[in-house]
């Protein structure tokens, strides 16, 4: 090799530049299902809401108010924001009741201010779900909860 400076330059700039690249062919970040105010009125009202406006609607205190915007897609069947949404969850900490695999699926609840999915998720199980379960904590633990029925008082 004659000149080596001038060869490892051209591969610290074509890195570079793949590297560049990738950053910049990123796809765009997820964006939510339209608005809960194009929901069916049947549809329990969604609002920025505390945790009493939660137990009004009957969901329980615990869950972010992002839960509800999560619920509402799960109950519509989609569209999610991110591709994992919908996924099996295989339940391998074995922190939920034990399930035919397939049984629990995975959906995430928004972390405002992140940049990634977060931690939050709502797992549910059957299909139609049946059952509901939380994590703040990336399947650490887990909250069990049930939605009302439409039209049943909380």
């Amino acid at each position: 090799m004659r000149n080596p400076r001038l060869f490892f330059t051209a591969i610290a700039l074509l890195a570079l530049g793949l590297v560049g690249n990738h950053y910049l062919q990123r796809p765009a970040k997820p964006q939510f299902a339209p608005s809960l105010a194009e929901a069916p009125a049947a549809a329990p009202a969604v609002g920025t809401g505390t945790g009493s406006t939660r137990a009004a609607e009957g969901l329980p205190g615990f869950l972010p108010a992002e839960a509800r915007q999560t619920i509402a897609l799960i109950q519509r069947g989609g569209p999610y924001p991110h591709r994992q949404d919908g996924s099996i969850f295989g339940n391998r900490e074995q922190r939920l009741p034990q399930r035919k695999h397939g049984y629990y699926r995975e959906y995430t609840v928004d972390t405002p201010g992140a940049g990634n999915r977060g931690a939050r998720r709502i797992i549910t199980g059957g299909d139609p779900p049946q059952a509901w379960y939380y994590t703040s904590d990336h399947y650490q633990s887990f909250r069990s909860f049930r939605i009302p029925a439409q039209g049943e008082s909380p």
